[in-house]
């Protein structure tokens, strides 16, 4: 259903010298993932959100200013793991715990049926007092021929050595 994104060369981090001397540097792209009506609608049955210019093909066809359904903003924030792993792993952390996000933005609508991928920028790293890091990564998900991106989001992670 997510397509395999994990077949190009992907960054790989051994530990926290291979993290921290990478700061300010662009980690890669992923591979290109359709966001298929099927993934809409399982993001629409498990938030709740059935909002008709997601899940109502002819209305959103008809009515929306998008000239068709639009996959849920939240929905194409949730994929930056998959679309992520692609990119870059830190092989030399115990685990790496989601810390939030920061400046979430969602500039362009997706068509269902469109094509994302993700840029990931290392913004900073923050060494803490228990010897962890914290991480910033500034995502750019854009949408195949589309200039504009649908989703720019710094994500916050906390990597436990």
């Amino acid at each position: 259903m997510f397509g395999n994104v994990e077949d190009q060369m992907t960054r790989v981090f051994e530990n926290k010298s291979d993290l921290l001397g990478a700061v300010g540097e662009t980690l890669g792209s992923s591979e290109w993932v359709e966001v298929t009506r099927e993934m809409v609608h399982q993001f629409a049955d498990a938030t709740g959100d059935h909002q008709w210019i997601h899940v109502d093909d002819e209305r959103a066809r008809r009515e929306s200013p998008f000239g068709g359904p639009i996959a849920h903003g939240y929905l194409t924030l949730s994929l930056l793991p998959l679309l992520s792993k692609s990119v870059y792993r830190i092989d030399g952390a115990k685990m790496v715990v989601n810390y939030g996000s920061d400046k979430v933005r969602f500039p362009s609508p997706v068509p269902v049926g469109a094509k994302v991928r993700n840029t990931a920028v290392l913004s900073a790293i923050e060494e803490l007092p228990n010897g962890s890091l914290q991480s910033q990564i500034t995502n750019t998900v854009e949408i195949e021929g589309v200039d504009k991106p649908a989703v720019v989001a710094q994500t916050v992670a906390r990597i436990l050595f």
